[in-house]
């Protein structure tokens, strides 16, 4: 008599319904997924709303920056850009970026100032700058960053977001020529 592996008279407990295992692992799934997108939006950074304003007009009056050549071993370099609200409703400046992790920018009016942002920073904060009032933009430089390998030409961008409807984005430009000296 040859015996059927696959045919249910010759099983012993023949099952009805899901198997547990695999319940256990969609619940688990589930409730994963739940927790990264509860702590995500968290810890994510996710942005206060910002609203477009006709009645805010911001000016720049330079968005690019030439250190030059500078020694890998001089220490960082640092650039101030500023962003004067001349509208008559307060400019709001956020979701600041870098294009590498060797370049860091903050925002500073007055007495107050932003943390210091990096390309993996994400940006939560809103920045506000009043009608009359300028924002410096900070753009620090580390040439020692990437090692001996970082000689040679470079070239960063900065970017933030505004309330400005004329520029939504602002873009500032920075290039040297690290060497060792």
């Amino acid at each position: 008599m040859t015996k059927d592996c696959c045919n249910d008279k010759n099983t012993k407990n023949t099952k009805k319904g899901m198997d547990p295992f695999v319940i256990g692992i969609v619940v688990a799934t589930a409730l994963l997924l739940v927790g990264v997108i509860f702590f995500g939006l968290k810890a994510g950074g996710a942005t206060t709303p910002v609203t477009v304003d006709s009645q805010v007009e911001l000016a720049v009056l330079n968005d690019t920056h030439d250190w030059g050549e500078i020694d890998i071993d001089g220490g960082k370099v640092s650039k101030s850009f500023a962003i004067e609200n001349k509208g008559s409703s307060p400019l709001k400046l956020y979701n600041v970026n870098t294009s590498c992790m060797c370049t860091t920018a903050q925002l500073k009016v007055g007495d107050e100032s932003s943390e210091r942002y990096g390309m993996h920073t994400k940006s939560s904060d809103v920045f506000e700058v009043s009608p009359g009032e300028i924002a410096e933009l900070i753009v620090e430089f580390d040439p020692a960053f990437h090692g001996p390998s970082g000689v040679g030409a470079i070239s960063r961008t900065v970017t933030l977001e505004t309330n400005d409807e004329n520029n939504p984005t602002l873009s500032f430009q920075l290039t040297a020529n690290v060497v060792k000296r």
